[in-house]
């Protein structure tokens, strides 16, 4: 069952090569050119606002991937070395697999895991805007794939596991099964045994959306995981986001700026892009609410997300993930998120009173009204016609002594 780092996990016990998850990929120089501006889905956020909440200060995001190449400056301060771990076999100069390699991660040949990696946590530096959304969480890498397609379901499995022997929070898993075929139910238990020790679980929904496809992804699909779409610039799908009532959220996913190996940056697409968007976020809200279940930190991603209908679409799930949000309207847990938020039924107004004649106390107390303002109106007159009449006397005296 070989598995892609972008779109192939082999449901077949024949292993399959498969390339990166990404959608349309540009091809990225390693090591390539800062960045110097701020990506445009990092304008979308109040960063500083957001870091007042959080900065993912103490949670462990497992990246299962093609490894994290901590030579990047962004990168090293924010990988966990000791922990990380290579599942892949090793190879002698021949070519020959060999036993697996002792590595722990920390490399990648392909770039995909350090780019993933670099929008969950990389550090900020001077000479970029770029920066991940939780600076202050730690990267587990769990190298597990690589361009040959060496990885599988029984790999991802594994990895799975022992990201959660590992002590991760959060786990991000940017890759999906070929053809949407579920694979063995041995990556369904793990998942399972990751959200029932606590740990939150993203996964991109997949980029097999051009033809209007509507499909199941795994493990996107299973149970519990949070499954993330892309999003373009307006906040709607992009062409390429793989649909499904299956889908959580969306987020960014066109041009993503992030950490290429070695250092520099590139552009990329994919939902494999848009999956540690979110983790991040994820990342940001167990910091800050260490006692809430993966359940409620999921619900409150999604209650929080932007959307233009009330509640939940096979396009973008429950909306376009919030950040800043996420981590401000957050009073109390939920379990689920809630359709029409903010809507209330209203109360029919009270019909306006018409009627056709009049009581003896109300032409009574009509009468008395008109006698009260009748009086005042002949007093006002009488009082003006005496200060008239005196200031003629007193013209009449000037003009006769003049």
């Amino acid at each position: 069952m070989a598995l892609g780092a972008a779109t192939a996990l082999a449901a077949v016990a024949v292993p399959v090569t498969a390339g990166p998850a990404v959608a349309e990929s540009a091809q990225c120089e390693y090591p390539g050119r800062p960045y110097k501006g701020r990506p445009w889905s990092l304008q979308r956020v109040l960063l500083d606002e957001l870091w007042e909440q959080s900065t993912g200060k103490g949670v462990k995001v497992a990246v299962i991937d093609t490894g994290v190449d901590i030579r990047h400056p962004q990168l090293k301060a924010a990988v966990d070395a000791k922990n990380g771990l290579n599942l892949l076999p090793a190879k002698n100069k021949k070519g020959e697999k060999l036993e697996r390699g002792a590595a722990n991660g920390t490399s990648d040949e392909v770039g995909h895991g350090t780019k993933v990696a670099g929008i969950i946590a990389a550090r900020s530096a001077p000479g970029t805007g770029f920066v991940g959304l939780a600076p202050g969480a730690t990267i587990i890498p769990i190298k597990q794939n690589d361009a040959e397609g060496n990885g599988d379901a029984a790999s991802l499995t594994e990895a799975i596991n022992e990201a959660v022997d590992r002590g991760a929070g959060v786990i991000n898993i940017s890759q999906d099964t070929a053809n949407a075929v579920a694979p063995a139910r041995s990556l369904e238990h793990a998942v399972k045994r990751a959200l029932n020790e606590g740990v939150v679980v993203v996964a991109s929904a997949g980029n097999d959306g051009l033809g209007g496809n509507v499909k199941k992804t795994y493990p996107a699909s299973y149970e519990g995981v949070l499954a993330v779409a892309s999003s373009d610039r307006n906040n709607e799908r992009a062409a390429f986001s793989q649909s499904g009532d299956f889908v959580g959220v969306a987020a960014p996913g066109i041009d993503m700026i992030t950490t290429v190996p070695l250092r520099g940056h590139c552009a990329d697409n994919g939902t494999s892009f848009s999956a540690p968007y979110v983790a991040a976020v994820a990342a940001l809200v167990k910091a800050k609410h260490p006692d809430w279940t993966p359940r409620q930190i999921v619900a409150q991603i999604q209650q929080t997300a932007e959307r233009s209908t009330p509640g939940h679409d096979r396009l973008v799930g429950w909306g376009v993930v919030d950040p800043v949000r996420a981590l401000t309207e957050d009073e109390r847990p939920i379990e689920r998120p809630v359709a029409q938020e903010g809507l209330t039924k209203g109360e029919a107004p009270s019909p306006a009173r018409f009627d056709l004649g009049e009581t003896a106390e109300e032409r009574n107390s009509r009468l008395a009204t008109y006698v009260v303002i009748g009086g005042g109106v002949l007093v006002a007159t009488i009082g003006g016609a005496a200060v008239a009449l005196r200031d003629a006397r007193r013209r009449s005296s000037r003009v006769a002594g003049g």
